[in-house]
């Protein structure tokens, strides 16, 4: 999945998926597999504690005999347990009291038959305290049941449910599914019936799938050969979202039975699931649209199913519709038949085999384009408003498909590729297998709106969907803790592609920045390993964030870069052709890269430093002469700096690569593999300089000593001897040292003093990004004054710069870029005239009724300005409700959430939370550019604390839209009293909420915050 790249916090940008694994294709026994991910305390995540109990492998017949176990289990059923022992050292400690008391008697005789019978009564009491009550009963004690209460939870209808772990069991697979759904867009609700074709790996009594939120009304069982449905009992248990259908035999090892189940529910009014969408059609008429969003766990609230995604099976599927309306599935239309009075029945091909989060269908009156390449039909779906829009997707799906096939040397399996522009849609887009729906604003293209910036965006999307038609489709993570063998792929993939095909784009520079971003996640002490163990649906969702993405990516990247691309390439073939169709992990993907080193290299225990331990290493480079000494420590941001120390128990292997001023940067990388704490490298020869990590092709930060200013003067004398990545790589990790107080504030100051002399896009964005994180701390803090001398000091350095920038869209797409960048910062800091020219613009585009055509590069600058005054802010709303061009609404959100009127925010955000003019999906970017405004910050905290749940019903906890809104609405706090406010607001939610990793980020980030301010203000204060 892609997350929507608008929502993205300081930290990633694309994503959306699924990943993971265990020792047998279903279900890993942790009591008997050895920790695959060992976890730190720091890491340990948010578990029930009956799930604690339960993961220990209790069996049917099997019981710890320890008290905490009896206590667990009793919580789980939802009993209260008295603590038997405390109770009775209590007991005792009253009965020494009484024979200090009343038994204390001057006659030794008298005092032997009071012990006597003390000591009878103390037994007695012990006894019948101690044994079961059933003891006392009529039916007495049954150990087996007893255990099984114990063990087991209880059903909706009171019953014992035969299942108690979050994962399914083992003893069941799905090999074939039946499904029919008639969806109603007049009432909103939908009925439907699965057949399920199961197999049986050992005997059972029971098949155990989920469901979550369906009504089901029938269940019947059918034998393989047999022709009659036997009815069955089926029970419930919604904390896990799982049914147990009770056989009324034993089920054989071998044999396979379809289970019939008829069910009904309402479409759902989240974003996930089989849900509702309204929209205005072109005549403004209030139209429904129905899509479908399964992953990661939504699959079970549009049909039973075993919802993981080592449960592949096959899919047939029939949708009963409105014959005035179309539908879309993963397969081609197989046959439409009438069923009643203008209803018809579309019926799908046999789908390949996949995951049940992959199933997908839309039922909505579409339009499209397509276009056949190598045997598939790629087609281009929108509403009838937007198809003049698809055309530019259409071109890029095609050149894309063609690229992937020749790359993987696997063509796409399915005889179609369909892509859906949805109006209402939580994340970037899902990879469906062949029917991959978007968000429109990541789909439709219009050349009279759409600038560089929303190119480059779609374009990536795209990239990003299509790569997982292999990474993902074909070849699936066995289980959620391997959501990166997914997400990383499709990401790496994705930059990988846009470089080869569009390398006009300058992609490889957005992807610097957004790993630079993912680092600043990771260095917290509330970052993860990127694989990690996950059991809720929680702790599922949220694997969904940059490191999954972006930090898989970068290690994918690095890893290319080492091995050479041909045997990186050849190692992605040997994975895809040894598992397509089936399901890996991680050890899989480095099995497949080592059958191509052939024992040069050990790739897997190479690879494993980087994705079993979170965070990532400092490598510190000291010069003399010839020889340079490395070390490697874990980047660590610490609360208490003064006591700063490494942690000794992290190692990673580096593949370190340097370049030298004897050598051309072009040609000239050396490498170097850092599998020790510390290493001596020898140049042949003495040299002026020497710059680590090339283009930033590896996941680390180097700290030069000395060496800074022997780099400072380098970029001064002669910028361009390094790539625009490698200074804006210099330019991230002077800053980062200078946070984490390896390094001054003021050498890292000195370092961007080159940048009037700088043309290129990467180092200019990365230097604004860290002046404005320093400019947004001052502004919150109160410190408005330094804040303007830093906006100054920014001025002066990139003030003719702007001044050179033309309010055209002409020029090279890099030109193009930059302009964007330069002028929307200048407009909202009020740099030079900027904002006059702006103004003027809009006043032009105001007085022609919003017909007059604006540069797409600068019109969100232009936008922006204009939304300073009352009046312009109203005259853009009027149009962004009339405008069918999603790129030119996009930056009308963005003006709109820019003003400074705390009225007007107010209502932008619980308008759009209502869904009313402004569409939900909008709400975390709408946040995350409120809260980076001084009238905007406080304001958007407020409003996350009073729509809490709301939010986290609409848009799920854990999910990548409630983690960008913890983050961007507390990410400008730096004050200890703001810091105990969010600690205590999330303290006062449920133990899942206040447990949320996004939380703890937020708390380390606040914390952070407070550190940099403290020991950075004086010195800002003398530099500026």
């Amino acid at each position: 999945m892609e997350p929507f790249p608008g929502d993205q916090i300081q930290l990633p940008r694309n994503m959306i998926e699924n990943s993971m694994f265990e020792e047998e294709p279903d279900v890993v026994d942790l009591a008997k597999e050895p920790c695959l991910h060992p976890l730190e305390p720091d890491e340990v995540e948010y578990e029930p504690r009956s799930s604690r109990l339960l993961v220990r492998g209790l069996g049917e017949h099997e019981m710890d005999d320890d008290e905490e176990d009896y206590e667990s289990s009793a919580k789980l059923l939802g009993m209260s347990f008295m603590n038997r022992s405390s109770s009775l050292r209590n007991n005792m400690s009253v009965y020494r009291q009484s024979s200090n008391g009343s038994c204390s008697l001057p006659s030794t005789r008298t005092m032997v038959v009071c012990t006597v019978i003390l000591v009878i009564a103390i037994a007695l009491i012990m006894v019948i305290y101690l044994l079961p009550k059933c003891t006392f009963t009529k039916e007495g004690c049954h150990k087996k049941n007893h255990t099984m209460e114990l063990i087991y939870p209880l059903a909706t209808n009171g019953k014992l449910f035969p299942w108690a772990k979050i994962r399914l069991p083992s003893d069941v697979v799905p090999m074939h599914y039946d499904l029919v759904l008639q969806p109603n867009l007049t009432t909103l609700k939908f009925s439907g019936s699965v057949k399920i074709v199961v197999n049986i790996i050992q005997v059972t009594w029971k098949i155990v799938l989920h469901s979550s939120g369906l009504n089901i009304t029938k269940a019947t069982i059918t034998s393989a050969g047999g022709h009659q449905e036997k009815p069955v009992e089926f029970l419930e248990y919604p904390l896990h979202d799982q049914i147990a259908v009770m056989a009324p035999e034993a089920l054989l090892v071998g044999q396979n039975y379809t289970v019939n189940i008829e069910y009904s529910s309402n479409l759902s009014d989240t974003y996930y699931g089989f849900y509702k969408i309204s929209y205005k059609d072109e005549i403004s008429k209030q139209r429904w649209f129905a899509a479908t969003q399964f992953e990661p766990v939504a699959a079970r609230s549009a049909f039973p199913c075993f919802d993981e995604p080592a449960f592949k099976a096959t899919f047939l599927i029939k949708i009963k519709r409105d014959e005035k309306l179309s539908t879309l599935s993963n397969m081609p239309k197989k046959a439409t038949t009438p069923v009643t009075n203008g209803i018809v029945q579309d019926e799908f091909f046999v789908s390949l085999k996949m995951s049940t989060y992959l199933v997908a269908f839309v039922v909505a009156d579409l339009k499209n384009i397509s276009r056949e390449t190598n045997a598939s039909l790629v087609s281009v779906y929108a509403v009838p408003q937007h198809l003049n829009q698809v055309e530019y997707a259409l071109n890029t799906s095609v050149k894309l498909l063609e690229f992937y096939q020749n790359f993987f040397l696997i063509n796409y399996p399915l005889e179609k590729l369909d892509l859906v522009a949805i109006p209402d849609f939580q994340s970037g887009a899902m990879e469906n297998w062949g029917l991959i729906t978007f968000r429109e604003s990541t789909l439709l293209f219009d050349s009279n709106t759409s600038s560089v910036r929303d190119k480059k965006l779609i374009t990536a999307v795209i990239a990003h969907e299509l790569a997982h038609q292999w990474f993902g489709n074909l070849v699936t993570m066995e289980w959620w803790n391997d959501l990166w063998l997914n997400e990383g792929f499709a990401t790496f993939m994705e930059y990988f592609a846009m470089e080869e095909i569009f390398p006009e784009l300058h992609s490889d520079e957005d992807f610097l920045n957004l790993i630079f971003k993912a680092m600043m996640k990771d260095s917290l002490n509330s970052s993860h390993p990127v694989s990690s163990a996950v059991q809720s649906s929680e702790q599922i969702e949220e694997m969904f964030d940059a490191l999954s993405y972006i930090k898989g990516a970068s290690l994918l990247l690095m890893l290319k870069h080492y091995l050479t691309k041909d045997v990186f390439q050849a190692g992605i073939e040997v994975y895809l052709h040894n598992h397509n169709y089936g399901c890996a992990q991680s050890d899989d993907l480095w099995d497949s890269m080592n059958e191509i080193t052939n024992g040069t290299l050990d790739v897997k225990k190479l690879m494993k430093t980087w994705i079993l331990q979170k965070g990532f290493p400092l490598v510190t480079v000291v010069r003399k002469g010839r020889i340079i000494s490395v070390k490697q420590e874990k980047y660590l941001y610490r609360l208490e700096p003064e006591n700063w120390t490494s942690d000794a128990s992290y190692l990673w292997h580096i593949p370190l690569t340097y370049m030298t001023s004897s050598c051309n940067f072009t040609h000239c990388t050396n490498a170097y593999l850092l599998d020790q704490k510390s290493a001596v490298i020898e140049l042949p020869e003495e040299v002026e300089w020497i710059k680590f990590n090339v283009d930033m092709n590896g996941y680390y930060i180097v700290h030069y000593g000395e060496d800074w200013k022997t780099l400072i003067d380098l970029l001064k004398k002669n910028h361009t001897a390094l790539s625009p990545k490698d200074r804006a790589n210099l330019i991230n990790n002077i800053f980062n040292l200078a946070g984490l107080g390896k390094e001054s504030l003021e050498k890292a100051f000195e370092l961007i003093d080159y940048l009037n002399k700088e043309s290129s896009t990467a180092p200019l964005t990365q230097a604004l990004f860290q002046l404005s994180l320093i400019y947004n701390l001052l502004e919150k803090k109160g410190e408005q004054q330094l804040a303007a001398r830093l906006m100054h000091r920014i001025e002066r350095l990139l003030g003719d710069k702007i001044d050179q920038q033309s309010w055209t869209d002409d020029g090279a797409l890099s030109e193009r870029e930059l302009r964007s960048t330069l002028l929307a910062f200048a407009c909202t800091h009020d740099i030079r005239n900027c904002r006059t020219t702006a103004t003027e613009m809009f006043e032009k585009w105001v007085n022609s009724n919003g017909t007059m055509s604006l540069p797409s590069d600068v019109m969100k600058a232009i936008f922006t300005a204009g939304a300073k005054s009352s009046g312009g802010w109203d005259f853009l709303l009027k149009m962004y409700s009339s405008s069918v061009s999603e790129a030119e609404k996009s930056k009308m959100i963005e003006a709109l959430a820019s003003t400074e009127d705390v009225r007007k925010l107010i209502w932008l955000m619980q308008n759009s939370l209502e869904g009313e003019v402004i569409r939900t999906q909008e709400l975390s970017h709408i946040i995350a550019i409120v809260s980076q405004s001084l009238p905007g910050h406080l304001l958007a905290w407020d409003f996350v604390k009073e729509n809490w749940e709301k939010l986290t019903r609409k848009f799920h906890l854990g999910s990548y839209t409630i983690q960008n809104i913890i983050s961007w609405s507390t990410s400008q706090f730096a004050t200890k009293a703001h810091l105990i406010e969010v600690k205590s607001f999330f303290e006062s939610k449920s133990e899942q909420s206040s447990q949320l990793r996004s939380v703890k980020e937020a708390i380390d980030t606040i914390q952070l915050n407070i550190q940099w301010m403290d020991r950075n203000l004086a010195m800002l204060q003398e530099l500026l």
